[in-house]
């Protein structure tokens, strides 16, 4: 099993979000995927933000909560992450930034656990190579945090979803030493 899928689905049973058991290759159901889709486009709005600001340690933010939600899509189904490879290079246009993105996160509307497979890995590969951070590191701080932040912050998780939402619970954590100098 993934590593960071396997962190998410450490979540979800510490807080009783909804997942299927491993290998279970559920199917979500209509509005499974129409919320999910609610939260990537949600999600890879705030990564677009950041990106226009220019501030790195945002983006790289932004992109481990989109791969956050993409891997609790996949928790959900009970599927497992598919290495999909990215044909995204650095070209040094941030356009080309927002259309694979935009292009992955739309691809998702199918609900199919290789389309969230393919935003998680788009996410990896785009802190890696065009932030230049850890990702697993990144990753690590942010589940770390979540999970002490949830369990301290006696606020009620989001009722419409079964997902955190940073903006509505705390403040992300400092990920200025993920980044490669």
């Amino acid at each position: 099993m993934n590593k960071h899928l396997k962190l998410v689905r450490e979540l979800h049973d510490a807080f009783s979000f909804p997942q299927a058991g491993h290998g279970a290759n559920a199917q979500l159901s209509d509005m499974d995927i129409i919320m999910r889709q609610a939260l990537l486009m949600e999600q890879g709005s705030r990564v677009l933000k950041a990106l226009k600001a220019g501030d790195m340690v945002e983006v790289l933010t932004e992109l481990i909560d989109l791969s956050y939600y993409a891997l609790g899509a996949i928790a959900m189904q009970g599927s497992d992450v598919t290495d999909q490879p990215v044909s995204w290079q650095h070209d040094g246009f941030v356009l080309s930034v927002m259309r694979i993105l935009s292009d992955k996160i739309n691809d998702c509307a199918s609900g199919s656990a290789e389309c969230y497979s393919e935003v998680y890995c788009l996410c990896v590969h785009l802190a890696r190579s065009f932030i230049n951070a850890d990702f697993d590191k990144a990753f690590q701080f942010v589940h770390v945090y979540n999970i002490s932040s949830l369990s301290e912050s006696g606020k009620p998780i989001h009722i419409d979803t079964g997902e955190l939402q940073r903006s509505e619970l705390f403040t992300a954590p400092d990920l200025s030493d993920c980044l490669y100098e």
